[in-house]
């Protein structure tokens, strides 16, 4: 058995010891914790053994699953792979210890089940990612959608059905639409090599001769999936809602994960399977990408709900990434695979941390707050660097990756650079007005202060404070650190993370750019 089914096997193992024990939260939280450790454990000597100048997929294994049909249980990673795993095995057990920090699950939910869900996802997340042959990562992609629909539709806010059902519905199409192109690729390598087969490497060397005609209809099915996945404009009305609806740890998955599996497919299927048709459309996706760089930074400024607002700024930041990505230049396109990583630490950050604001004031209203850095320090503190690092300021993780996808870009589109450049400037606006909302002036808004302060409160007794509100604990900033550490660690050296992945992205751009 190869290191990455085991890695795949345990949180799907712990998912169903945790099951089990839904009568005992306490019990149930400490063996789901425990499993995801053991889980972010495993992953250092995964990434110890990668060799970026090896092969391009390694650690592979394949077992035959439908051999009619020439489908396999292939498993293998790249160097975009790596990274994609381990940010998903390092973000499980940072939402699992805050959950009693940032949610409050509805009444009749148990904690146990709610945690079985999670680990079910990161079982399926990593096997996404992990996935060589075309019609398993397809049934991957189609199954994830399923316990992040309980996620959503069972544990999340008033709203929840709803933005469970659209997100679901949004991301199921989207799949049967990848699954007819899927299909008509399969059929190609059926013509030219007398049988058919769904295994990544043939498909890559068949479909990209085909005619450009094909390929841009092959490309289409492809691209539709992933681009409401990421999500790019005008795909993305699924993720404010159900980023707004779902609980605190769930959002941190769903933007900080999840999402990544769409701009993870454009770089291992779309640009590869097919070059000529990834040319030939990259301008359509290009403008996609600048307007959702500038839709989702206004419409991030004009939020008044928290949660809707890291929605909104994500949107932002996929136009980043996918701006880098079809620049077809090396710079941009290792910028937009390492802002896949580096978007989920700090966005990942920044929700947890205005989920803990919303857990400690009872509201994820803006307009709730006012001031609170003078009662929660430690946790203004927090938002601040998370916040930083959201809108790329140099030292922090996120300014290498921006930076190499607007350089990169200026070389190749300039006017598509230019227009993103723009996006950096609304980031610095939106990111310190939230901050300045929440954090500075006077103690004020409803969540903070009200009728019935008094002495014991965390505001002074005149401030009336409504109820006490404390600062980070010890145990929170200790989960805390590891992203604070990697957010600053990685503004500063990047080069573990860009070694990683340049071999990766050079494999991916040398067919488009032989075109």
């Amino acid at each position: 058995m190869s290191w990455l089914v085991a890695l795949i096997l345990l949180p799907l193992l712990g998912a169903l010891v945790v099951a089990g024990l839904r009568e005992n939260d306490r019990v149930a939280t400490l063996v789901a914790l425990a499993v995801s450790v053991v889980e972010l454990a495993l992953v250092v000597p995964l990434w110890i053994a990668y060799d970026p100048g090896g092969e391009r997929l390694q650690v592979l294994t394949s077992v035959d699953w439908i051999p009619a049909f020439g489908v396999h249980l292939s498993f293998g990673i790249d160097g975009i792979a790596l990274l994609m795993v381990a940010v998903t095995a390092l973000l499980v057990p940072v939402v699992i210890a805050l959950l009693h920090s940032t949610d409050r699950l509805p009444d009749e939910r148990r904690v146990g089940s709610f945690l079985a869900l999670i680990l079910l996802q990161e079982a399926l997340t990593i096997a996404v990612f992990a996935a060589t042959d075309v019609f398993l990562f397809y049934v991957l992609f189609e199954i994830m959608l399923v316990p992040m629909y309980f996620l959503i539709g069972f544990y999340g806010g008033p709203r929840r059905q709803y933005a469970a059902v659209k997100f679901f519905l949004y991301s199921f199409l989207g799949g049967l639409i990848m699954l007819a192109s899927a299909i008509g690729a399969y059929s190609l390598a059926a013509d030219e090599l007398g049988g058919g087969t769904f295994d990544w490497a043939t498909l890559v060397a068949v479909v990209s001769d085909a005619p450009t005609s094909t390929q841009i209809w092959l490309f289409l099915g492809f691209f539709l999936a992933f681009a409401i996945k990421a999500p790019l404009v005008p795909f993305h009305t699924w993720l404010p809602d159900a980023a707004g609806q779902a609980p605190v740890a769930v959002t941190v998955l769903l933007v900080g994960v999840l999402d990544k599996v769409g701009t993870f497919g454009f770089l291992r299927y779309s640009l590869p399977m097919f070059p000529d048709a990834s040319a030939e459309l990259a301008p359509l996706v290009l403008v996609l990408g600048v307007a959702g760089i500038i839709y989702g930074s206004i419409l991030a400024a004009g939020q008044q709900d928290m949660k809707r607002f890291v929605a909104y700024v994500s949107i932002a930041h996929f136009g980043f990434i996918a701006l880098g990505i079809f620049a077809f230049t090396p710079q941009a396109t290792v910028g937009s695979a390492t802002y896949m990583l580096n978007h989920s630490l700090a966005t990942g950050m920044l929700i947890l941390v205005v989920g803990i604001i919303a857990a400690r004031g009872g509201s994820s209203r803006i307009s709730d707050y006012g001031g609170m850095v003078k009662v929660t320090p430690i946790l203004g503190g927090m938002l601040l660097l998370a916040g930083m690092s959201t809108l790329s300021l140099p030292g922090t993780n996120s300014f290498v990756s921006e930076f190499l996808v607007l350089i990169g870009a200026f070389d190749s589109r300039p006017v598509y650079a230019i227009i993103a450049t723009v996006g950096m400037v609304l980031a610095a606006a939106y990111v310190l007005w939230l901050y300045q909302r929440i954090m500075t002036g006077p103690v004020r808004g409803d969540a903070l202060v009200g009728a019935g302060g008094g002495p014991g409160t965390a505001m002074a007794p005149e401030a009336g404070a409504k109820k006490a509100v404390r600062d980070l604990s010890g145990k929170e900033i200790a989960v805390l650190a590891p992203l604070v550490v990697l957010i600053v660690g990685l503004g500063f050296y990047p080069e573990p993370v860009l070694d990683t992945v340049s071999p990766s992205v050079d494999a991916t751009l040398t067919a488009v750019q032989e075109r």
